[in-house]
């Protein structure tokens, strides 16, 4: 069953293996445009390393796969137009690498979402809703905690569709 939606940006929000990249993937392929995956996680450890050979394996052929770390909106706006579909995966791991880098991580989420205007073709983010369990204990992953909030809630604004996903099922929460 074909899940619609429409516009230029959506969001897919969810939890830890709530099934959000496989719904966001669902939807860049049923978009029938060229498929162009921008991946954000970098390869740390062994562990990493692992889990992101297993993503693309998961995502199979059919993919163009763009590591960007850390310069997101100058990466959008190179490679979206109207003949492809971006899916960007996941914005938590790409504000873990601002904070990591010591980047200025608000402003730098600020231009993000404020270059979305100008792109030229469609993109799907995907995140980790992490502010719905406990208040975290230190005083940098409560920082994190914030700064997703904020950010999610500026791409939520500016988002077309944007989509729920617990337990593999989506619930449609804008568009």
């Amino acid at each position: 069953m074909a899940i619609e939606h429409s516009g230029k940006i959506t969001f897919v929000l969810g939890g830890a293996r709530s099934g959000k990249s496989r719904f966001a993937e669902g939807l860049a392929t049923e978009s029938g445009l060229q498929k162009h995956y921008v991946a954000t996680g970098q390869a740390w450890d062994d562990e990493m390393r692992h889990r992101i050979a297993q993503h693309r394996a998961d995502r199979g052929d059919g993919w163009v796969t763009h590591d960007v770390p850390i310069d997101l909106a100058a990466a959008l706006t190179e490679i979206a137009s109207p003949d492809r579909i971006v899916l960007v995966d996941c914005l938590t791991l790409w504000l873990t690498n601002l904070m990591m880098a010591e980047r200025p991580v608000e402003e730098e989420a600020q231009q993000m979402v404020a270059s979305l205007d100008r792109l030229s073709g469609p993109v799907v983010f995907v995140s980790n809703e992490v502010g719905l369990g406990i208040v975290p204990e230190n005083r940098m992953a409560r920082q994190f905690r914030d700064y997703a909030g904020r950010l999610h809630q500026q791409l939520a604004a500016v988002s077309d569709t944007v989509f729920f996903v617990a337990a593999g099922l989506p619930l449609k929460m804008k568009g």
